[in-house]
């Protein structure tokens, strides 16, 4: 039953940091991007934008993420540690949120659309044997990054996935129940 399947899957990802340096065969990429693309949106705008970085592409992300560094002198990451950022996976999918101009469409429901689009994707990571992770920082949001990807200054980073085959079996984590932030309003 599928939806034994998914309720496994929800609550067996987990955010897997530490991956093999081994190509990922596009086919399961192209899996992923698809089940981004399947996230709802309201007004179906399809806010999400999708970048695969793999190769040389991530030592030109790291760049951009040194030259970051490199001009914040309160940044978490000098550039040295910042240029090799990208390597940590053989893939990285960025995911950007480019909000409609529609006078009805909502800016918060565009971004929540987006993230919904991330979870598909590591949901989707996750099942196909996948190790993955959702990363961002501060430097995410800066417009070096905004115009290495060619995005218009009004939208919004929202994901740096790191994928590929996991180098250790995920950790288990303790999750809280439902139970502790429900509330039931029966009347």
């Amino acid at each position: 039953m599928i939806l034994i399947n998914t309720f496994n899957s929800i609550t067996t990802r987990r955010s897997i940091g530490i991956v093999k340096d081994e190509p990922v065969p596009k086919e399961m990429i192209e899996k992923i991007l698809t089940a981004g693309a399947s996230a709802p949106s309201h007004y179906r705008t399809e806010p999400w934008r999708f970048f695969v970085l793999t190769g040389d592409s991530r030592l030109r992300l790291g760049e951009v993420l040194a030259e970051i560094a490199s001009s914040n002198p309160n940044s978490l990451s000098n550039p040295g540690r910042a240029k090799k950022m990208p390597l940590r996976a053989p893939v990285i999918i960025a995911v950007a949120a480019v909000h409609s101009d529609r006078k009805n469409v909502l800016i918060k429901e565009e971004y929540a659309a987006v993230c919904c689009a991330v979870q598909n994707m590591l949901l989707t990571a996750h099942d196909l044997g996948l190790g993955a992770i959702w990363r961002t920082g501060a430097a995410a949001y800066h417009p070096k990054v905004k115009d290495f990807f060619k995005l218009p200054q009004s939208s919004e980073m929202v994901a740096f996935l790191y994928i590929g085959y996991p180098e250790n079996e995920a950790k288990d984590v303790k999750k809280n129940s439902y139970e502790t932030y429900t509330v039931w309003m029966e009347t």
